[in-house]
């Protein structure tokens, strides 16, 4: 057995072409003995995992790469197969897809404490690791991954190197750095293709195929990934897609509970948990009060799809608006806390309020707030306290 996944591993490692660099290769300190890669299907997990296992020194019989949902692993433990590993000289070990093997959690525990090895794993960003049975939480280093940023689609795009910047850094000096930012590339030229094709990696491998593709990503993520993970039957599975093409053709202010449950068919507590479902499995961002605090239960303010290029996949007619607030969304959920404050359209960090809209949007709605911006589209830079909404995907 371990000969022929040896053999595999093999081809795989030796066949990945070196990809561009994303914002998180850096990041990952892989002195770590357990390491845990999460994050939406289709952000380029696996080709990472890859990268590493072919760009490290390591020769080729003492690293393994195996995905969890490998017919060769079906009635095979994990526990099993790298005991085998470590016994004849292995060293590194990476597990793609975790998430489909069943009870992960405690064979690698299991593993962490009885082997010598490193073990880099990857999994849906549905996981909830924080809470997990086997505590993983104490054992493994987590690095929550995402989509391309529009920093990195530019550099993907024109082969140059750009600089991400803080939140704070784009509030106190966005004129200054936009226009050192034009100065290489124009960024507008470039933001509606972004919009719509720029989020997901595999774009850039065939542009032609980019909506099949993405078609294909979200559907295993929402019947495979999802029902992996979470308690819902393969027959309901239907009712999480419908949801996804309803709340794509709505206004996130415009939310109608009432209406949502009836169109699918379902009581409002499943549809709160579906909205959960959807949100950690990264097609969802769900957007609550702050005083509403983390309760699923209770009724969300705004629900944005994950990013924009799925509002152009599954609306016939996206909204110009929803666009532009489900970009900041996009941009800002990873590493900042979003919630709806009683005026403006976003609360971040429970410090600065936003309002978010087109080049000719007003302070009227926030004039009087502390900390107030206004995120315009279509402008190239901004000026005082209103700031090109394309410069906030530098954040990363």
């Amino acid at each position: 057995m371990l000969t022929k996944l040896l053999e595999n591993s093999a081809l795989y490692i030796n066949l990945v072409e070196t990809p561009q660099k994303r914002y998180f290769y850096d990041e990952i300190d892989h002195k770590d003995k357990l390491i845990g890669i999460i994050g939406a299907r289709g952000v380029g997990k696996t080709t990472y995992m890859l990268h590493y296992l072919k760009s490290s020194a390591i020769s080729l019989n003492k690293k393994l790469y195996l995905s969890a949902d490998a017919i060769d692993l079906s009635n095979v433990s994990l526990v099993d197969i790298a005991k085998e590993f470590a016994a004849k000289g292995g060293e590194l070990l990476a597990i793609d897809e975790i998430h489909k093997y069943k009870n992960f959690e405690i064979e690698l525990k299991q593993i962490y404490d009885m082997l010598p090895i490193k073990v880099l794993f990857s999994g849906s960003s549905a996981i909830e690791l924080e809470h997990a049975k086997a505590d993983l939480s104490r054992r493994a280093v987590i690095y929550r991954v995402n989509g391309l940023s529009f920093r990195e689609f530019l550099e993907f795009k024109k082969g140059i190197k750009l600089n991400a910047y803080t939140l704070e850094e784009i509030l106190e000096k966005h004129s200054d750095i936009a226009f050192d930012i034009i100065d290489k590339v124009k960024p507008l030229a470039f933001w509606e293709e972004y919009l719509r094709y720029g989020y997901y990696p595999f774009y850039f491998e065939n542009p032609k195929r980019y909506a099949i593709k993405l078609n294909e990503t979200i559907n295993t993520a929402i019947e495979v990934d999802i029902p992996s993970i979470f308690k819902i039957k393969y027959e309901y599975i239907v009712n999480l897609k419908k949801l996804v093409k309803l709340v794509c053709a709505s206004e996130p202010f415009t939310l109608n509970i009432q209406e949502l449950s009836a169109k699918i068919g379902i009581d409002r507590d499943t549809l709160y948990l579906y909205f959960e479902y959807l949100h950690r499995g990264k097609i969802f961002n769900v957007i609550r009060a702050k005083s509403k605090g983390d309760n699923i239960f209770s009724k969300p303010d705004k629900i944005y799809l994950n990013n924009p290029n799925l509002n152009y996949s599954y609306c016939s007619q996206a909204s110009i608006g929803m666009i532009r607030e489900t970009a900041f969304t996009t941009f800002l959920k990873t590493d900042h806390d979003l919630s709806i404050p009683k005026k403006g359209d976003f609360l971040v960090d429970e410090t600065y309020l936003f309002e978010v809209g087109g080049k000719n949007k007003s302070f009227k709605q926030i004039k009087d707030a502390r900390n107030s911006f206004v995120v315009a589209d279509d402008i190239e830079v901004g000026f005082g306290a209103k700031i090109p909404l394309w410069l906030f995907g530098f954040l990363y």
